[in-house]
């Protein structure tokens, strides 16, 4: 959300905001750049006016409570229909601006989100964005929580709570080094790569949980990792397969650092890349923007995976 925004409101609704986001009111004042003890005071201000508190105040931190949590959903709606309001009302003036927060799996980070982004820049360079880096799991509860505008992941089921801004299928291949004794190959089986030496997923990935529906139990990886980028990394160091769609991986495919073969055994392993909003909540029109952006980049590499 961005500060903006925040000038349409009360400051007892942004500190209250910024303190569920933070988990604590000196990292929340931090992020506003104000005083802790502005921010503490709009706090008991709001709770006395609710006649509840709002957080519990435990040695870790502060936690919602029941109360707090149902407050908050009404702080996520005000300001983001704020931040619609104003992204309109500078719409109409010509001036395109606005802010939006997105989340994202990492693989994008690598090469499409960077080009997208700087197109973004290119077109409208008024509207900020921010980028949080989470595993496909994450990302519903970050869109239907309101702590982002919009996601993008794979893999995520379909549920009332989300709507499907656009769609681009990839598929899962192995990715390995060119001198790999199974790079000359034009497809593989996912038995033939459980033979060699394997970096795996960890559980939070949506690949992982599709290479469990396929293979069952999995074997254990010389690595299992949550990061796509080590991952890439330690493939490239021949330290063994891993699997991954060519998203993340398109710059070492380019160069030859690295050949990644579709699985077609037991059959071909899709994974659906989508992009996400809140259902029921318009979109600011920066927004939209980006959707538009990441949803061209998207269909134009799947397209070309798909003649590769």
């Amino acid at each position: 959300m961005s500060n903006r925004a925040h000038r349409f409101h009360a400051p007892m609704i942004v500190y209250f905001d910024a303190i569920r986001r933070a988990g604590s009111i000196r990292e929340a004042a931090r992020r506003l750049n104000v005083a802790s003890s502005a921010v503490n005071r709009q706090l008991l201000k709001l709770e006395a006016e609710l006649d509840t508190p709002l957080f519990d105040r435990l040695p870790g931190g502060l936690k919602l409570t029941h109360a707090g949590a149902a407050f908050a959903r009404h702080a996520i709606e005000v300001l983001q229909d704020a931040e619609r309001i104003r992204s309109e009302l500078e719409a109409m003036r010509g001036l395109r601006s606005g802010h939006v927060e997105i989340a994202t799996v990492e693989a994008l980070t690598s090469d499409l989100l960077p080009k997208v982004l700087t197109r973004l820049r290119e077109l409208h360079p008024r509207i900020t964005v921010g980028v949080s880096v989470l595993g496909s799991s994450l990302i519903p509860e970050a869109v239907i929580n309101g702590d982002v505008d919009l996601g993008i992941a794979f893999g995520m089921d379909r549920t009332a709570d989300l709507t499907q801004m656009a769609l681009s299928r990839f598929h899962l291949g192995a990715t390995m080094r060119p001198d790999h004794p199974l790079a000359k190959q034009p497809t593989l089986s996912l038995a033939t790569c459980l033979s060699h030496q394997l970096i795996l997923p960890k559980s939070d990935l949506s690949i992982r949980q599709q290479l469990h529906r396929v293979l069952g139990k999995l074997p254990t990886g010389a690595v299992e990792t949550s990061s796509v980028e080590l991952a890439k990394q330690l493939t490239l160091r021949g330290l063994g397969i891993s699997f991954q769609t060519r998203i993340g991986i398109e710059k070492e495919i380019a160069k030859g650092e690295l050949v990644h073969i579709p699985i077609s055994k037991p059959a071909a392993l899709p994974a659906d890349l989508g992009i996400y909003v809140r259902s029921q909540r318009n979109p600011p029109i920066a927004a939209h923007a980006l959707i538009e952006l990441c949803s061209t980049a998207m269909t134009e590499l799947a397209g070309g995976a798909q003649t590769a």
